[in-house]
């Protein structure tokens, strides 16, 4: 939320402006002013404490906007020693919901109607105050009219032109005329420094206003963030009235459909993350079979040719037997070379065909877990949604 500062400063220096041209003309005010001192005197009296009262106004905004700040910041703790004056009822509802703040369309209705009442009401005595000057002001000049009106007549009835002279009759008129221009003066005055007083105190009561609007925009806006809208809101509008029970009613089933859309929406994603790995995993199977096929292909002619070698071997066999051991000797070594060289293929196509038939057996065992634990999350999910 905004701080109420530039308005302060506003008011500041408007105020030090004021008291700076009365400095200028203070030889010109002070004679206004002795015209008639306890009146003029009351009157600024009214403007000094209007002005401490508005200043007063914005000054309390200071705290309720730190109190906000406090309360919306999740990491530092809720002050109890300091609670807040114009937010106090807000304070009392929503002290005991700061992790998870929610209010209706009605409470934050009400909060906003209590609020608005306190600025009202904080609002009437700078009122009255610029009321107060503008009446003391014409108070005191219908009050020196008077004593002008009075004092002329006096004037008036006590001249006498028989048997004197000029000179002593116009001293007498002379001095007769100070009455009424002490009236006058009176009168003068008091408008003087009451009009002026309201001046000062109406741009400071306009600041202070703009303050508090300020604030309560921003709480607004703030309290229509952390605001639900349910039926029973809707429903409100009407000119009949719900009853208590099923406003908590509506508002509790409105919560209960949102919580199963969401559940909802948490089920439709596993669903669909549960789809994705079983077509990884049938399309791994498929490469899989691919590759079963492959080397059952490759065992096959494997062992067709073993069919076929073994013949030849045998008549190889029959043919080193009846052959003498002399004879046997003399078999070159190209022979011998060749007859090596295939027992050492036939060895190692052994070894590949028993490590190649375990590696495919461990691959299908390990598609298989992972079939089984898709299937089983597959199942699982519905249940935990």
């Amino acid at each position: 939320m905004n701080q109420p500062r530039k308005y302060l400063v506003r008011m500041v220096l408007f105020v030090v402006a004021a008291g700076v041209l009365c400095a200028i003309l203070f030889l010109p005010l002070q004679g206004a002013f002795l015209a008639n001192a306890p009146l003029n005197g009351f009157i600024v009296g009214v403007l000094a404490l209007g002005i401490i009262y508005n200043f007063r106004q914005v000054i309390m905004l200071y705290p309720e906007v730190a109190w906000i700040e406090n309360f919306r910041s999740e990491s530092a703790p809720v002050s109890e020693a300091h609670p807040p004056k114009l937010l106090a009822p807000m304070a009392t509802m929503v002290s005991d919901h700061r992790d998870r703040l929610s209010l209706s369309t009605m409470a934050m209705r009400s909060l906003l109607d209590g609020i608005v009442s306190r600025l009202d009401e904080s609002r009437d005595i700078s009122r009255y105050t610029i009321g107060l000057l503008i009446f003391l002001g014409l108070l005191g000049t219908f009050w020196g009219l008077l004593e002008t009106v009075a004092s002329i007549g006096n004037v008036i009835s006590g001249l006498s032109i028989e048997g004197g002279d000029a000179s002593t009759v116009f001293a007498e008129l002379k001095k007769g005329l100070e009455a009424p221009m002490s009236g006058m003066g009176t009168a003068f005055s008091s408008s003087l420094f009451g009009l002026a007083g309201s001046l000062v105190l109406g741009f400071l009561d306009l600041q202070a206003n703009q303050a508090q609007n300020r604030f309560y925009n921003d709480l607004e806006e703030w309290l229509s963030s952390v605001t639900r809208l349910s039926t029973g809101s809707v429903l409100a509008e009407t000119d009949q009235p719900i009853p208590a029970y099923v406003q908590a009613l509506l508002e509790q089933t409105a919560e209960g459909l949102e919580s199963l859309q969401h559940t909802l929406t948490r089920g439709e994603e596993s669903r669909i993350s549960v789809d994705t790995n079983i077509n990884s995993l049938a399309d791994k199977l498929e490469t899989l079979t691919d590759y079963m096929s492959t080397e059952q292909a490759l065992m096959k002619n494997l062992a067709e040719t073993q069919i076929e070698m073994k013949p030849i071997l045998a008549q190889f066999a029959a043919a080193m037997t009846t052959t003498a051991p002399s004879a046997a000797g003399s078999m070159d070594e190209q022979t011998r070379t060749h007859i090596r060289s295939l027992d050492n293929h036939l060895n190692r196509l052994t070894e590949e065909l028993s490590s190649g038939r375990e590696d495919l057996i461990k691959q299908i065992r390990s598609e298989i877990k992972l079939l089984a634990r898709t299937i089983a999350a597959s199942g699982a999910t519905p249940d935990g949604g």
